[in-house]
Formats: structure tokens, C-alpha cells, sequence
């Protein structure tokens, strides 16, 4: 069976980042639980939301960004059952291409770079099983759909739902 996984706020936490950079930036912080049903962007003021939409674009955004809890660990044991394939929307960033990949060598090193699709939209990807946190990912996918819990989309009710990576685990393995 083909699995693939998204990275951004499925393996990588990219709204944790988003969140720091505008803490550091204007001192305000917030919590993900205060995000709830939002993309962040759309909980700062109006005046720094152009700001908060280019953070992806900034060099070293993807390079750093935290590992989602267990992510690690079951993808590990999910290489061993699947033909497992990370799937992240890459092209929408040109410096995300060598994070993401330098990243994926760092905290996924057993994933070679021929498991790695770093592609424009993901309605191309043929296989068995999607994880991903974007509703419009998953839409075109023929597969199993796995919505992954991220703030922006706790109020997505169309797909089946997975919150942790402990949950994915106890489903898929």
C-alpha cells in the first residue's frame, strides 16, 4: 500500500512557527487553542497580516521547525508496512525546497530522497492513504483521507480525523 504524508503542521509544526515569528516580531503571543477554527494570519491585526502571510517566504522559515510529537517514531514503523512517501506542497515557497529536504534529512534520515515529492498541488498523487491538514488536499484524493488536526481546520467536519500521531499508530499499524 502507498502512504503519503504531508510535512507542514503534520510532521513540521509550521502554525507553532508562525506564531513564534510574531511574538518575536510585534510581542503579542497566542496560544493554537486560541486559533481554533482560524489560519493565524487571520487572528493579527489587519496591518500585519501581509507580514504573517510571508513568513513562509523568508529564508530559514522551514529550515527550523519543530517536530510534531511521535511523528518520528510511527512514520519510522510505518516505512516498514508501506511504501510511505512524504508529499509537501513545496513549490509555493522556492526557498522551502532544500529546508524541506535538508530538514527531512535531519529529523527523517530513514526516508531516502526518492520517497520525497516536493510538488505543486497534490490532486496528482495516486495511492492508498493521504495524511494531510488541507481539506482541499485531500478533496481529489481517491484514497483513504486522513485529516490531521491543525488549528486552521478544527471546525473541517468532511474527513476522517487524526489528532496524533499515537492515534495514526493505533489506526495504521
Amino acid at each position: 500500500m502507498t502512504l503519503f504524508i504531508d510535512m507542514d503542521e503534520v510532521i513540521a509544526d509550521a502554525y507553532q512557527a508562525h506564531i513564534d515569528i510574531y511574538y518575536n516580531e510585534y510581542g503579542t503571543s497566542f496560544t493554537k487553542a486560541q486559533c481554533s477554527g482560524k489560519e493565524f494570519w487571520r487572528m493579527v491585526p489587519e496591518a500585519h497580516q501581509a507580514s504573517v502571510k510571508d513568513h513562509a517566504n523568508r529564508i530559514g522559515f522551514f529550515r527550523d521547525l519543530a517536530v510534531i510529537p511521535d511523528s518520528q517514531e510511527v512514520v519510522r514503523e510505518l516505512f516498514k508496512k508501506y511504501q510511505v512517501y512524504i508529499a509537501s506542497a513545496a513549490m509555493q515557497f522556492p526557498y522551502s525546497l532544500k529546508e524541506k529536504s535538508d530538514w527531512l534529512d535531519k529529523f527523517f534520515p530513514f526516508i531516502p530522497w526518492q520517497h520525497r515529492i516536493l510538488c505543486g498541488h497534490k490532486h496528482i498523487l495516486k495511492g492508498d492513504i493521504l495524511i494531510d491538514d488541507r481539506s482541499y488536499n485531500l478533496d481529489r484524493f481517491e484514497g483513504r483521507r486522513l485529516l490531521f488536526t491543525s488549528p486552521h481546520n478544527t471546525n473541517t467536519k468532511d474527513f476522517e480525523r487524526v489528532s496524533t500521531w499515537k492515534e495514526i499508530a493505533l489506526l495504521l499499524l
